[in-house]
């Protein structure tokens, strides 16, 4: 299974294939058990595997509920990933059902808020990491491609939360200027930060994404509102040592400021 062209995940059927085990989890011992585990060390040192253990309760036929959070892990590859499937996928996992499927999709996005929550009020954007922080969280379990616009004031302040303007493949369409710029000049922002995410994990510039680019920063300097950046998230990876690319800092666009 692959979720959106991204990663492959490892699951090769939205029904998992049940192998017989002898060990009921009232049978393991007890440091072994999700429940004493989190009584004995505590949240924040027990396993991703105990804590979605404890969001299922219980198992399956044939596999007690630490197997199977086991096994959902391997399948999925990582949380991340778990939390860009589908309730509608989730509730075919044998023995998962929907509510379930609910349960553990409700708590993946509670994770997520709490992240974009943890974000300071009147954030500043000096640097491209301090825009990929307000969305990385965000950006990480996006199915498809999101675009989003940061709107400042003089001092480079975030005047609101980030302005999702389209969904789908980046193209001139989707990133007009009249939808980027109406909320920036209605709301009298001094210049503007576009941001965008590849599913793919790979940050790479599309020629498309540097074309629409290009326009964008004529149609700022036309409006007196600059475009500061235009930066792209990926998803970390072995190689490299950033999960997004500047578009300023790579200087395939010219900004105007």
């Amino acid at each position: 299974m692959t979720t959106n062209g991204a990663e492959p995940t490892g699951a090769t059927s939205a029904e998992y294939t049940i192998r017989p085990r002898a060990l009921r989890l009232a049978d393991m011992p007890d440091r072994l058990k999700p429940r004493e585990q989190f009584e004995q060390l505590g949240a924040d040192r027990v396993s991703d595997a105990a804590l979605l253990a404890l969001i299922l309760r219980s198992g399956v036929r044939g596999m007690n509920v630490v197997d199977l959070a086991d096994h959902m892990l391997r399948d999925y590859g990582s949380l991340t990933s778990l939390a860009r499937t589908p309730v509608e996928e989730l509730r075919r996992i044998k023995g998962m059902g929907n509510v379930k499927a609910q349960v553990l999709k409700a708590a993946l996005e509670l994770a997520r808020r709490l992240a974009i929550e943890a974000i300071p009020e009147a954030h500043r954007i000096v640097t491209p990491e301090d825009a990929v922080m307000l969305l990385r969280e965000r950006a990480r379990v996006c199915e498809g491609e999101i675009f989003w616009v940061l709107l400042l004031d003089t001092k480079n302040r975030l005047q609101r939360t980030p302005v999702e303007i389209s969904k789908g493949t980046l193209n001139a369409s989707l990133a007009h200027p009249r939808e980027v710029y109406r909320e920036a000049i209605r709301g009298n922002c001094a210049a503007i930060v576009l941001v965008h995410n590849h599913p793919s994990g790979d940050p790479t510039p599309s020629p498309e994404d540097i074309r629409v680019t290009r326009q964008l920063v004529d149609a700022g300097k036309i409006v007196e509102i600059p475009v500061l950046d235009h930066i792209i998230i990926g998803r970390k990876r072995d190689q490299e040592r950033s999960d997004f690319i500047s578009l300023r800092e790579t200087g395939l666009v010219r900004f105007y400021d």
